[in-house]
């Protein structure tokens, strides 16, 4: 049974780290990529953003009896496949995983060209948020 009080919890913690993330991508890109700190807090927002999608889904995976999945991006896949997200969204997402474990494990060989670049993509992470609420509200009726 999926525990609806983590799940809106951890959609809450995605909606602030999204708020950031897109305040950052509204600012100039060429003072982003020249300023170390504020880069270093968009690689740690997005790390916390991306955790927080693979938590969501990796606790709907388990609690729908959906897995289990075979990685993290698998169980964004997963949301896709069961209708909590559709199809391409989950595809993307799935790649925005694959990002954040490049910011995890290698961390030395970032491309802040990259991490910046990733900004255009936050949209689907609060697209995300909002289809995961939907079908909780629905999944909770």
């Amino acid at each position: 049974m999926v525990d609806a009080e983590r799940v809106v919890a951890l959609l809450r913690r995605l909606d602030v780290e999204v708020g950031y993330l897109r305040a950052r991508a509204a600012q100039d890109r060429a003072a982003l990529r020249a300023d170390e700190e504020r880069l270093s807090g968009l690689r740690y927002r997005f790390v916390t953003a991306l955790e927080t999608l693979v938590d969501i889904a990796q606790h709907l995976c388990a609690s729908e009896g959906w897995g289990p999945p075979r990685s993290n991006a698998d169980s964004v896949r997963l949301l896709g496949v069961h209708g909590v997200v559709d199809g391409d969204l989950a595809e993307r997402l799935a790649g925005g995983v694959g990002f954040g474990n490049v910011l995890v494990h290698q961390y030395a060989e970032v491309d802040d060209d990259r991490v910046v670049a990733n900004l255009d993509d936050v949209g689907d992470l609060l697209r995300f948020v909002e289809l995961a609420s939907r079908w909780l509200v629905a999944d909770q009726s």
